[in-house]
């Protein structure tokens, strides 16, 4: 098992689709931002460069190519941008894109979730936790290898499985568009902190 880099990062969950509002397994369906995921990025991108000194500045942002993602990180690059920060440009990487749910995607979450994370069940041509994990866990450890803080754009399941990797309770669910700042700690378990 692959284990996180200890380097602090970004990490920002797109703004909200359609789907999220109507509580159904996205995966990699890939579904645009509503109108709500669009003010929910220009908002986080306002909150990134107002705290651009706060913790440590961004130098990057890598992003999963689902468009959901990808979209929310160019606004938060032009919002950033346009209120004193760096213009920074946007890198993808296949890494980062959302656990394909399989069968269970387009359908209401269901209870099948918790035994999801527990190892116990994977949706019928889905992807395993311990199979994302180890893979969001690369793709990560892939921004960190490079000098300076990235901000890595991604998806809700993603951020359960580096939350699993930081030695945390891994089903907590992140609010869209709310930028976490990861910092390891002096034990094994990191420590998160919210912008709002």
């Amino acid at each position: 098992m692959t284990d996180l880099i200890a380097r602090p990062y970004w990490y920002l969950r797109h703004g909200e689709t359609d789907w999220n509002a109507q509580g159904r397994s996205q995966g990699r369906t890939d579904i645009p931002l509503n109108q709500t995921g669009i003010r929910q990025a220009e908002a986080a991108g306002l909150l990134l460069a107002k705290h651009w000194h706060d913790h440590a500045p961004i130098v990057r942002i890598v992003s999963s190519p689902l468009i959901r993602a990808r979209r929310t990180a160019e606004i938060v690059a032009d919002q950033m941008a346009a209120n004193g920060a760096p213009r920074l440009e946007i890198a993808l990487d296949d890494g980062l894109k959302e656990v394909c749910f399989g069968d269970e995607e387009g359908k209401p979450m269901g209870t099948w979730y918790d035994s999801w994370i527990a190892g116990d069940y994977t949706p019928l041509n889905g992807e395993s936790f311990a199979d994302l994990r180890e893979r969001a866990v690369s793709a990560v450890n892939r921004a960190l290898e490079k000098d300076g803080v990235p901000l890595i754009v991604c998806h809700g399941a993603m951020f359960r499985a580096l939350r699993s990797a930081m030695h945390l309770k891994p089903n907590v669910r992140l609010p869209n568009a709310t930028p976490m700042w990861a910092e390891p700690g002096p034990t094994p378990v990191w420590n998160l902190t919210a912008l709002s």
